[in-house]
């Protein structure tokens, strides 16, 4: 399959520590969707935005390559789970009011992506490509998680990360497209629930393939030297939104 599979190994750390987004991004996206018949979730993971969906959309389809992933899935009457790929679907042509891809697109063949959403969107429908970059809290923190991010994984990420630090704006986007606001996450978290992200990160599940031990464990210890245990510090993740349609 096309799509890297780089998220199975940690599926449940994924649905506990992965952050959700916020209402008011959905809101604004939905205030251009013209009907609420059917929407697309593709590499939905966790399910975590297809459960949003389903609040709006009389059928949601929710589609990933990780069965695992599948597995700890959110759970809706009118969410239809199938495992299968982003870029070879089997949905019918015209199908879809809305297709969303949070935190994925970059691994994707674009090309065949892209065709694939004109294929399955209707008339005037409306495809939403959803990411955040590396979150923010204070000048102390951010240092490490830098010094983390750049040097330790260093190697470990996929060539495809590129596209986030690059803020999606080198990817194609052959749509006509919708300006939008600027969004982002903000949540009050311990040291274990950011390291618990950590975890997730899909160069750290590299890394731990290859020698057998998690970085993350060793980063924890200069964490530990700055922040107090079971104080909370407020994270900021920036959101990127892309938000075109099919005229």
């Amino acid at each position: 399959m096309a799509l890297k599979d780089n998220f199975s190994r940690q599926s449940e750390h994924y649905a506990k520590f992965r952050p959700h987004y916020p209402e008011k991004m959905f809101d604004f996206i939905l205030r251009n969707v013209p009907g609420r018949q059917c929407a697309w979730d593709v590499a939905t993971g966790n399910g975590q935005v297809a459960g949003m969906l389903a609040k709006h959309f009389e059928l949601v389809m929710a589609s990933d390559i990780s069965e695992n992933q599948l597995r700890h899935a959110v759970q809706r009457r009118n969410i239809l789970y199938k495992l299968e790929n982003a870029e070879h679907s089997s949905f019918a042509d015209n199908t879809f009011d809305l297709i969303t891809v949070a935190q994925a697109v970059h691994w994707f063949k674009f090309d065949a992506f892209f065709s694939e959403v004109k294929r399955t969107l209707k008339q005037g429908g409306i495809i939403a490509v959803i990411g955040y970059p590396l979150f923010r809290l204070d000048d102390e923190v951010d240092a490490l998680i830098w010094k983390f991010y750049s040097e330790t994984l260093h190697g470990y990420w996929d060539p495809e990360r590129k596209y986030l630090d690059e803020m999606y704006n080198t990817i194609p986007f052959p749509f006509t497209e919708i300006a939008s606001p600027s969004f982002e996450m903000e949540y009050e978290w311990t040291m274990d629930q950011l390291t618990g992200f950590l975890r997730t990160w899909s160069a750290v599940n590299h890394y731990l393939l290859k020698h057998g031990t998690n970085p993350v464990d060793i980063f924890e210890l200069s964490l530990k030297q700055i922040w107090e245990e079971g104080a909370k510090k407020t994270i900021h993740f920036p959101l990127l939104l892309k938000l075109g349609r099919i005229e």
